[in-house]
């Protein structure tokens, strides 16, 4: 039978955490209100932390959620957070909310990810940018990340593939450093290992007229052109609901607007008309 890996103990994740925030033991005391001493403390084992103790210190770390509940574990104490399913009767408001979101932001993409990036629901629009993606990619649990940067994905259509990725692997580099997260770390790795795809910041490679970083897509003889804004839910103490995210995408140009209403404005197809027969 196998046997769980012992968890490590509380002193020890505290302190990794401190460290991942690069802060010393008297910058977070003094932060968190508590003496450097009795930081140390807590840190090496000679004194065990109170289930406040652990809280609060982990609100100070800016800890997520679901590692929350790990500190509690390890000092000895009940998770807080729950976690359920998105499919959970006692989520279906918040699915409610998710289809509303996607339905209204239509013609434009949006996408709903979790905090590995895999693809929870999109709306129609999304079409728009899958086109050529081969249909292996598409296959639950989609991954949105691999989707873009895989080259037989979005990449071979990204006409700023260089930019574009080194945005969305800093993005990514950002969640791993947030979570310690070793899904993300092997996922960075792999994206990484890519043809075309660049790690470094996306800012040198902007244009002087450009405010935000375009995702440009090749489109017949022409181009889309897209911005995006990531929406995740206020105060949420479901680690479902917290790791959430929508990126609902923008046209970044009239031309991309145009070419999005043209199958609103165009309406449904009409039904095919029966031809009148002769009569015998």
């Amino acid at each position: 039978m196998a046997v769980a890996a012992a968890r490590p103990p509380i002193g020890d994740m505290l302190r990794s955490w401190r460290r991942r925030r690069s802060l010393s033991q008297l910058e977070l005391s003094l932060n968190a209100g508590v003496s450097s001493r009795h930081l140390s403390f807590l840190e090496t084992g000679r004194a065990r932390p109170s289930r406040e103790m652990v809280l609060h210190l982990a609100e100070e770390l800016q800890v997520p959620a679901r590692e929350r509940n790990s500190l509690l574990l390890a000092a000895g104490f009940a998770p807080l957070y729950t976690e359920r399913a998105l499919e959970a009767p006692q989520m279906a408001l918040v699915r409610q909310a998710i289809d509303r979101f996607l339905r209204a932001h239509e013609p434009y993409p949006a996408i709903v990810i979790d905090r590995h990036h895999d693809l929870l629901a999109s709306n129609d629009a999304l079409e728009a940018l899958l086109e050529g993606v081969s249909p292996e990619l598409l296959e639950p649990p989609a991954n949105a990340l691999r989707i873009a940067l895989h080259p037989r994905g979005m990449a071979p259509r990204t006409v700023n593939l260089r930019e574009w990725s080194a945005h969305l692997m800093q993005r990514l580099q950002r969640e791993m450093q947030i979570t310690a997260d070793a899904s993300l770390e092997s996922l960075y790795e792999e994206l990484a290992g890519y043809p075309g795809i660049e790690a470094g910041s996306p800012q040198g490679h902007l244009e002087a007229s450009e405010i935000v970083l375009p995702l440009r897509l090749r489109d017949g003889d022409g181009e889309l052109a897209f911005f995006s804004t990531i929406s995740t839910f206020g105060t949420a103490v479901d680690i479902t609901l917290a790791e959430l995210s929508i990126e609902a995408f923008y046209p970044a140009d009239a031309r991309t607007a145009n070419r999005l209403l043209r199958d609103i404005d165009a309406g449904p197809p009409e039904p095919p008309q029966e031809s009148a027969g002769t009569g015998a």
